[in-house]
């Protein structure tokens, strides 16, 4: 229950009474001992002196206003104790001293209302606080309730608590059964009350449980803790006829289990590794558990004994902590086993644990080694030894080693078995005799590895036979030879062969060899003779431990001279041209070996010639020598040379000479001064080198010949002619680089040679005469400024200069020096431009020159009046001031920004410039020219510029007033609400004032709202009356609007619902042959929605038909399907809910003649009324569109495109057109839209706009009419209405207007739908698809299917679609209409019987020549 309100201390009244407490309970709140309390809500109470504040109560009286009074008897004397605060929050107390009451009072309250609560003391001098009459009689209850209580039993505890030991987490219950209890009953924890709630506020785990009614009051506590161990007790407070109450103290232990124990240097659940024989200590600990725990160690199934443990204070009061300490030493037997440790104590059931599993470490077994079975192996055999070693965690690594080196670390290891193994395949060699073979295995516990070893005795061959010493010899002397062999176990005997012969040796040893083998040696002597040449020298090695021979073997050669030479060369009168092939090739006879040929130049042997050795044939040798001539081959002697090896005896030689022709060998020009500058004389000489015959010198310079002297000729080397020539040049400038050349020719050989003279002439710089002197660059581009210059030497000092400072383009980021001088600068800014000046200087001098930068840049709008303000019939101007380089004429281009293409021109607008600045100059504008123009400056640098100016046209407000809007009708029944709408337009601002009966409202007023929108120019002020009253509110309202240029009024009758005004100002805006187009102003509403119905007649019909305008509010519709050169009778009137208006005009209507058929339409200029909006709620205007698109993606999205361009209609059937079908009629009819206005579904109605007389060029735009059997033709559309010969856009339409087909018939085929659908792209459909839509360059389009409506008759509808070009095309569209306003009735798609119609969104077309489907008010409505 809430706290009740705000009670002082200090306005206490004082009853007298003989009981306490005194409790009353009303309406959910309950007083206890001042103390009120809440089960649903407590707010936690700010307590001043004296006084605390709480809630109201949760169920006050009807009305929100009660009464409430409550009293509480307190002793004598003593302070009173009441605990508050909130939910969730620690409680505060706050003590009130009570010690001056009397003996026997009453605190009696008294709650005057919801918002207060006050008490008063006897004698308060506060004025204003008083006892109710409600307070009175409380007092008196309170006193007759203190005065004549009545006695009662004495209450007892007839269940005492005991003692209770429980685990932490569990329930703990403490018995308390109080027998007549009479008083409050509560629990006290060590001295402290827990209060008399059940629920126990501020301890969420206590309760107390059990039937009061029986007198249970258990304390129950749920999952315990530890700081629940305290002395409980169980009081029941005195009463009127019973004393106080209380229990005996018992103590509620909670006993805390021990959790995992700890172990300290290990972690559990982990394995933890030794070493056998090693003595380790674990500690384990237990802490904070109650009792203290006892702990044990176990090994595997074996329980170890002797550990130290000790008991220690946990971390809080009454908890305990022990440790334990073991001491072992682990062995091999303990490897893999867990040793655990064990805590338990009185509140465990099962012991808490915590261990660890044992890896002890221990050495293996020494390795063992089989394979080898020994003495003696043989070289080349294949050894496999095995190795193994038992035992060991871990098992043992094993390696093998040979004298010493490791030579293998492969093992493996079988946990299964416990042993490690190794595998050894030795292939046996020389080199394993008396090799130590080692099998080694360790592990971590071993610090020397354990081994076993033998030694390998190896019978081997000796890997060579080697014969020592010259194998060749000169007839009849004596050859000495040595065959000795490598080492080989046992010892080889050696044998010589000469041929077939066996040769006796004449010396055998054997020594000591590698491995432990002997090494044999045999000498052989022999005289050689010319018959032994070439016969094999043999030496045989073999013993008799291996049946194996191996030998070594020479060729004997038996040296002897040759015996002939000669030459074979060209004739000595030969003469032969430098370069010429010649060959020289020498011939000789005997010898052995076959005589050494060399052929010599001079005495120089020939080594760059080409050698080629053609012989020996049979005992002949030669050699040729291909020399390719040169000069110095002219008169050179080639010597043939045939010498044998021995040279013991002289060679025998042959010999010849050549002639040989060549040019000047080399031509060199010389002079003798060093430097040569500007127009100083220079004097060159050529000389030829070495020619046989002599060279004719000839200067060139430029391709022209120079006059030279000749010098002569002398002779030169390799027998030729030297020729001299000498020419004098003046230096110029323009001469540096050339070349002179000097050649010398030989008639003879009609060869030159020649060589140049390049000209270094020293010279200052000199700028070229193409230097440019001017640059033209876009702003922030990069620029070279070109440098042409030439100087020599060409080491050219370049400094830039601009308006008179140098720049320095060292570090610079923006100036660069390039090759050739160019000054480069980056991200060129208008600053930049100017004159520059560059200064090149090398040795000889400088020059100067000077260069045009013209920076050029986009233009940029500086400034332009936005907005510029002008009233109506003033002068504008529109200034437009920019920064461009170039500035040409005619960079100023102004643009019209509104929703219509406008010619500036046209609407008045003179545009000026000068340089510049840019106007757009307009005199006596109207409110046609307020809106948003652009300025345009194009200097032909990109990007242009643009910047957009508003103009603004102020005029006075102008109040819409049409006679709709001077009325508005809403119900007075004091429930409804009106709204009262004054659209005005004006420029500034304006602004709304409300008037009733010529009194301005009083807006203070909560019934009266008043709100302002603006929307461009037009602004609206809406009011709205809340609870309209016939009587008070019904009358005329005055809306004033006004701005700084003037004001407007209209007046507004608020009256009540009824029918609707007739509609006002009804005429026809445009006509043709078979339709009309209407326009009206519409009237009051009534007060409720109204919507239009058309009448018309022409003469001999007996009465009128009548059509609904769709969409209902549109103050515009088009009349179709009516006869040509037939008068009409048409009228339109309103209705809504109440009833329906007269008709407009008095009911006298229009007289309205349609046009002939082959005559031109009627044109007329359409007024273009303003569509007003609904008063009251109307759907968005995106929201609207959004649902169009929705309804049109479903309508379209079933077949595919089939085509356009309709053709001319092919019948017409002038009966039935126009008659009305009544309730019973069985006539039928067809609407027929005609498709030149594409309208948004579900958007406002089109506004019919100004439109140029003049026809549009847009495509034609025709109808597919599907025939019975699958075929179809094309029907020419209708002449189309003036009103929309126009291509320009209004507000929901686009319209196009299609002119007149000249097509004389159709060209299509056949298509059954029965046989195949349609497809645009199959072959068979392609030929018409083009002829259809192909010539128009319609977009070929793919259609999803249509969703399947809910109904039984198929129909089909025409979507118009529009192409890129603005081409349109039709879509035949099936799909089951839904049965409403727009149901066809239509036989199903398999008879084929009848002309299916073609619908389009505004019905502006004839009918068909068939019966009507629809009744005749359905037509004009938007399918």
């Amino acid at each position: 229950m809430p706290l009740l309100g705000t009670i002082p201390l200090n306005e206490f009244q004082i009853v007298p009474g003989n009981s306490d407490p005194c409790l009353l309970e009303e309406e959910g709140v309950v007083v206890e001992r001042g103390i009120n309390q809440s089960p649903e809500d407590e707010r936690e109470m700010d307590s001043g002196e004296g006084s605390y504040t709480g809630l109201e109560p949760a169920s006050p009286s009807a009305g929100g206003v009660g009464l409430l009074s409550a009293c509480c008897l307190f002793p004598r004397g003593g302070t009173r104790r009441v605990r508050f605060g909130q939910r969730g929050t620690r409680r505060r107390d706050k003590s009130w001293n009570l010690s001056h009451l009397t003996d026997s009072t009453v605190l009696l309250w008294e709650r005057r209302s919801e918002e207060s609560v006050r008490a008063s003391l006897p004698g308060n001098k506060r004025q204003g606080v008083g006892m109710g009459p409600r307070g009175f009689g409380v007092m008196f209850i309170c006193l007759v309730l203190g005065l004549t209580g009545e006695e009662n039993l004495q209450q007892a505890v007839l269940a005492q608590p005991e003692n209770l030991v429980v685990s932490e987490g569990e329930t703990s219950v403490l018995k308390c059964e109080v027998e007549n209890a009479s008083g409050i009953v509560q629990w006290a924890k060590d001295g402290l009350l827990l209060g008399p709630n059940r629920n126990i506020p501020g301890f969420p785990r206590y309760s107390m449980v059990g039937d009061p009614s029986k007198g249970e009051h258990n304390l129950q506590i749920t999952r315990s803790r530890l700081e629940d161990d305290a002395l409980y007790e169980c009081q029941v407070g005195p009463s009127e006829t019973s004393s106080a109450v209380i229990s005996h103290s018992v103590l509620l232990s909670v006993l805390v289990p021990p959790k995992m124990p700890l172990l300290t240097e290990y972690q559990a659940n982990s394995t933890v590794t030794w070493v056998a024989g090693v003595e380790y200590t674990v500690n384990c600990q237990v802490k904070d558990v109650r009792p203290a725990a006892e702990i044990a160690f176990s090994k595997g199934d074996d329980s170890v004994l002797e550990i130290e443990s000790s008991t220690q204070p946990g971390s809080e009061d009454k908890l305990f902590s022990t440790e334990a300490v073991l001491r072992i030493t682990p062995q091999s037997s303990d490897n893999r086993k867990w040793l655990m440790c064990r805590a338990s104590n009185a509140a465990s059931l099962i012991p808490a644990a915590a261990g660890f599993a044992m890896n002890v470490l221990f050495p293996p077994d020494p390795p063992v080694i089989s394979g080898y079975e020994g003495p003696v192996v043989k070289a080349k055999d294949k050894l496999k030894l095995t190795c193994i070693s038992l035992g060991g965690n871990p098992l043992a690594t094993l390696q093998w080693l040979k004298n010493g080196e490791v030579i293998s670390t492969n093992w493996e290891t079988d946990s299964t078995n416990q042993l490690s193994r190794s595998f050894l395949t030795l292939g046996l060699t020389a080199e394993d005799n008396n090799a130590t073979v080692t099998c080694q295995a360790l592990n971590q516990v071993l610090s020397l590895p354990l081994q076993a070893s033998f030694t390998l005795h190896v019978v081997f061959f000796p890997e060579e036979v080697k014969i020592i010493g010259s194998s060749s010899t000169p007839e009849r002397k004596e050859i000495s030879l040595s065959c000795s062999t490598t080492s080989s176990n046992p010892p080889v005997q050696l044998r010589w062969w000469l041929g077939w012969r066996e040769l006796n040796a004449t010396e055998v040893t054997v020594s000591e060899g590698n491995h432990g083998g002997k090494i044999t040696v045999s000498n052989l002597t022999y005289r050689a003779l010319r018959e032994d040449n070439d016969l094999q020298l043999a030496c045989e090695a073999f013993n008799e431990a291996i049946l194996y021979a191996k030998k070594a073997s020479v060729t004997l050669k038996v040296l002897y001279p040759p015996q002939k030479i000669w030459i074979d060369v060209p004739p000595p009168e030969t003469r032969f041209r430098a370069g010429a092939q010649v060959k020289l090739t020498c011939f000789a006879s005997g010898g052995n070996p076959p005589p050494r040929l060399d052929w010599y130049k001079d005495n120089k042997m020939v080594r760059d010639g080409i050698l080629a050795p053609t012989g020996p044939s049979g005992n002949i040798v030669s050699k040729e020598l291909l020399l390719a001539t040169t000069p110095s081959d002219n008169m050179a002697t080639y010597r043939c040379n045939a010498s044998s090896p021995s040279r013991t005896q002289p060679p025998l030689t042959a010999f010849t000479r050549l002639h040989i022709q060549y040019p000047p060998l080399q031509v060199t020009i010389t002079t003798t001064a060093k430097e040569v500058r500007r127009n100083q004389t220079l004097k060159l000489t050529c000389r030829s080198g070495s020619s046989n015959p002599p060279a004719a010198l000839t200067w060139l310079k430029d391709g022209k010949k120079l006059n030279a002297i000749d010098l002569g000729q002398k002779k030169a080397e390799y027998g030729g002619v030297s020729t001299s020539s000498q020419v004098t040049l003046v230096a110029y400038s323009g001469d540096h680089g050339q070349r002179v050349e000097c050649h010398a020719y030989s008639s003879v050989l009609s060869e030159d040679v020649n060589a140049f003279y390049q000209l270094n002439i020293l010279f200052p710089p000199e700028f070229s005469a193409e230097q440019p002197h001017a640059v033209q660059v876009a702003e922030y581009e990069v620029i070279r400024l070109p440098l042409l210059v030439s100087a020599s030497p060409p080491e050219v000092t370049y400094r830039w200069s601009f308006l008179g400072e140098v720049i320095l383009t060292e570090g610079s980021p923006r100036y660069h020096l390039r090759d050739g001088g160019s000054l480069e600068i980056s991200n060129v800014i208008r600053a930049d431009a100017g004159q520059y000046s560059i200064r090149c200087e090398n040795s000889e001098g400088y020059s100067e020159t000077t260069i045009l930068l013209d920076v050029q840049y986009a233009p940029s709008i500086r400034s332009i009046g936005d907005p510029t303000t002008v009233d109506l019939g003033g002068t504008a101007e529109i200034v437009c001031q920019v920064e461009a380089n170039p500035a040409p004429v005619g960079m100023f281009k102004w643009r019209w920004l509104g929703d219509l293409e406008r010619s500036l021109e046209e609407m008045g607008f003179e545009l000026q410039s000068e340089g510049l600045v840019g106007r757009l100059r307009l005199q006596k504008a109207t409110r046609a020219h307020a809106g948003l123009y652009e300025c345009q400056v194009d200097n032909g640098i990109s990007p242009a510029a643009r910047s957009s100016a508003r103009l603004v046209v102020q005029f006075p407000p102008e109040i819409m007033k049409s006679p709709g809007r001077r009325k508005v009708g809403a119900p007075g029944d004091g429930n409804s609400s009106a709204t009262l709408l004054c659209h005005a337009q004006g420029v500034p601002l304006v602004e709304f004032s409300w008037a009733k009966k010529g009194v301005a409202l009083d807006l203070q007023n909560p019934r009266y709202t008043v709100l302002a929108e603006r929307k461009a120019s037009w602004h609206t002020g809406v009011l709205t009356i809340a609870n309209v009253s016939s009587v008070h509110d019904y009358g005329l309202f005055t809306c004033t609007a006004s701005n700084a240029m003037g004001t407007d009024t209209l007046d507004i009758q608020l009256l009540g619902i009824g029918r609707p005004d007739p509609p006002t100002q009804l005429k026809v805006v445009a006509v043709s042959h078979n339709w009309l187009a209407l326009e009206w102003t519409p009237g009051f509403d009534g007060g409720l929605t109204q919507s239009f119905r058309v009448r018309y007649r022409w003469l001999g019909t007996p009465s009128f038909l009548e059509v609904d305008v769709f969409p209902p509010q549109s103050p515009t519709f088009t009349l179709t399907g009516l006869h040509p050169n037939t008068p009409y009778n048409v009228s339109v009137n309103a209705h809504n809910a109440l009833g329906e208006s007269d008709f407009a005009d008095g009911g006298v209507g229009l007289i309205v003649t349609t046009t002939g058929i082959t005559g031109e339409p009627i044109e007329r200029e359409p007024h273009t009324p303003s569509v007003p909006e609904r008063d009251g709620l109307v759907l968005p205007l995106f929201l609207i569109e959004l649902l169009s698109a929705v309804g049109g993606i479903m309508v379209i999205s079933g077949l595919s495109l089939l085509g356009c361009l309709f053709y001319k209609r092919q019948a017409r059937a002038p009966e039935g057109d126009g008659t009305k079908v009544g309730a019973g009629s069985k006539g039928r009819s067809e609407n027929n839209y005609f498709d030149s206005q594409w309208l948004k579904l579900g958007a406002r109605p089109a506004k019919l706009e100004e439109r140029s007389s003049v026809a549009s060029t847009s495509p034609t735009c025709f109808k597919l009419q599907i025939l019975k059997k699958g075929s179809f033709v094309l029907a020419e559309p209708p002449t189309s209405p003036p009103w929309l010969s126009s291509p320009e856009l209004h507000e929901y339409e686009e319209v196009r207007v299609p002119p007149k087909y000249t097509g004389e018939r159709p060209h299509y085929s056949s298509w059954y739908p029965e046989e195949a659908p349609w497809n645009p792209e199959n072959e068979e459909n392609s030929d018409i698809w083009g002829k259809l839509c192909g010539s128009t360059g319609i977009r070929k389009t793919r259609l999803s299917p249509v969703p399947d409506y809910s109904a039984s008759k198929a129909g089909q509808h025409g979507v118009p679609m529009t192409g890129t070009e603005g081409r349109c095309c039709c879509l035949i569209v099936l799909f089951k209409s839904a049965k409403g306003p727009y149901q066809q009735s239509r036989r199903s798609l398999a008879g084929y019987e009848e002309i299916m119609p073609i619908y389009d969104p505004v019905s502006d077309s004839p009918p068909f020549s068939r019966v009507r489907t629809v009744p005749f008010e359905h037509l004009g409505e938007l399918v």
